[in-house]
């Protein structure tokens, strides 16, 4: 077992100290981070806490997990590495992309007719 959790149905409220608080009964907490969303500054629910060792780390799993904090049943796991991510900028994986139309007619897919119907000369 990894020594970094995952941790999830965290209250909203719930600060990273709080959960540093809580993960020391377990033993020495290394760093504890309360995952939030970047436009809001809002609690997602969920964050990691790393512990010194891999014992601790399964201490913590067997005291922590299913614990109600502030009224919700935390969720209390070895965390998995961060899967790679796609650019979502660009490209065919559902990111935005513009096809450009040059016609007058403006582009099919809104309700022009494209280069359909169209004489050229």
């Amino acid at each position: 077992m990894a020594n970094k959790l995952f941790v999830a149905n965290l209250s909203w409220d719930l600060t990273s100290d709080q959960l540093r608080d809580l993960f020391a009964e377990a033993g020495n907490v290394l760093s504890a981070n309360i995952i939030s969303d970047k436009f809001t500054g809002k609690s997602k629910g969920f964050g990691f806490v790393e512990m010194s060792s891999d014992s601790e780390a399964q201490e913590a799993v067997q005291k922590l997990n299913g614990r109600n904090i502030d009224g919700r049943d935390i969720v209390v796991n070895e965390a998995r590495p961060q899967a790679p991510r796609e650019n979502s900028f660009g490209g065919s994986s559902g990111g935005y992309s513009q096809r450009r139309d040059n016609s007058r007619g403006g582009d099919s897919r809104f309700g022009g007719q494209g280069n359909k119907g169209k004489r050229r000369y």
